[in-house]
């Protein structure tokens, strides 16, 4: 009999699922990385647990200590769980738009949460959050900030563990990788580790039109674990071949048009992702494989994506079918195929929003280690 001492040694090594209607047999095989069963729900489980656990050998986060993080929904979930099961006090500060569901979760697993209201320059709540959070932190005794959108051990724990568990997964077929970009983390991580060992591979980031991660023009969108107004540092454009933005009503049609053709239940920005996947796998060889990471399930979002009048109410499809959805994939087009030529990155910001000691110290280490790395054979490297 396996026994797992704690919950969280239950997370990762989630399945790659393929498609029965959506995907036809002369494209190239679609795989999506299922995330929802980590036991948080989401792929911010792998993250988190990262975070916490190197600080806890770095002697920031002492027994008994506080986790402090801005989060709109599963990063705080993930955190909320892992302070429950080691006994540590956890804050999330939330914003308006996040889900009632994902709110009772952190609740459920005994966080508290503050709801940020206040906006900031660019219409939404990252800033206001972040700051926040960095003065609680500073302010709190035995605080430490995981910093989910500064600290480059978030893109680190998928270089290591993620991307590995892919590579290993897929025996070298894999011919393109598509996942969404907000801090950065999974995609910066995963397409550092693929350019590195398989560097044949396609590695697509996609994001929700009016984010400005890859650039364009700032607006209101709907989709949720998507977009920042800046470039995130965890993410290294040149990594990326191409980006796509996918509509709010593209990205919540298509989630529900996979529980409902597929039985596989995801949320809207893992939507948008599932939509560039079918647009990928016509165009590469049919012999190869496409991932897509599916970053959590639809059921955190039944009050939005699965409320009938909700969704009329924006104006979304409840009943697009299998050609609807393909139809939408072939339609789409790429923003960007040189994403290095997008960025938006605000350096300033690290000053302005108070980044955390600990968060500069972990990424000089980092930068350190890496650069190292890079000096060694890359069968080495990976073999470390």
């Amino acid at each position: 009999m396996s026994i797992n001492a704690t919950i969280l040694q239950t997370i990762g090594q989630t399945p790659l699922i393929s498609l029965s209607n959506m995907n036809r047999s002369d494209e190239a095989q679609v795989l999506f990385k299922y995330e929802r069963y980590n036991p948080g729900g989401s792929i911010k489980d792998r993250a988190a647990l990262y975070l916490v656990e190197t600080a806890e050998r770095k002697g920031w986060l002492k027994p008994g200590g506080t986790l402090i993080e801005s989060s709109s929904g599963n990063f705080g979930i993930s955190l909320a769980m892992i302070g429950a099961a080691k006994g540590y006090r956890v804050i999330i500060l939330v914003d308006p738009k996040t889900t009632p569901a994902n709110l009772a979760l952190m609740k459920g697993f005994g966080a508290e949460v503050i709801v940020v209201t206040e906006q900031d320059d660019s219409g939404s709540y990252h800033k206001t959050r972040i700051a926040l959070a960095n003065r609680l932190a500073s302010e709190i005794p035995d605080a430490y900030r995981p910093d989910q959108c500064f600290n480059l051990l978030n893109q680190e724990a998928h270089y290591r563990g993620t991307a590995r568990e892919i590579f290993e997964q897929c025996s070298g077929k894999l011919g393109a990788f598509i996942t969404a970009v907000s801090t950065g983390g999974q995609l910066g991580g995963i397409s550092r580790f693929f350019k590195t060992y398989a560097p044949q591979v396609q590695i697509v980031g996609v994001d929700a039109i009016g984010s400005t991660i890859f650039g364009g023009e700032a607006d209101a969108y709907r989709t949720p674990g998507v977009g920042l107004s800046w470039t995130p540092v965890n993410l290294t454009l040149s990594n990326l071949d191409y980006a796509y933005k996918v509509s709010d009503a593209a990205a919540f049609a298509t989630a529900r048009a996979f529980a409902r053709h597929e039985g596989i239940l995801m949320g809207p920005s893992s939507g948008a992702c599932a939509l560039v996947a079918l647009k990928l796998a016509r165009q590469i060889d049919p012999k190869q494989k496409v991932i897509c990471m599916i970053s959590d399930g639809g059921d955190r979002y039944i009050h939005t994506l699965f409320d009938d009048e909700w969704m009329r109410g924006q104006g979304f499809s409840t009943t697009a079918g299998i050609a609807d959805i393909r139809n939408l994939a072939y339609e789409l087009e790429p923003w960007s195929e040189s994403p290095s030529e997008c960025a938006n990155e605000k350096m300033s910001l690290i000053e302005s929003l108070h980044v955390p000691q600990t968060t500069l110290l972990a990424n000089a280490e980092l930068h350190i280690k890496q650069m190292r790395q890079e000096k060694k054979a890359p069968v080495n490297a990976f073999l470390d």
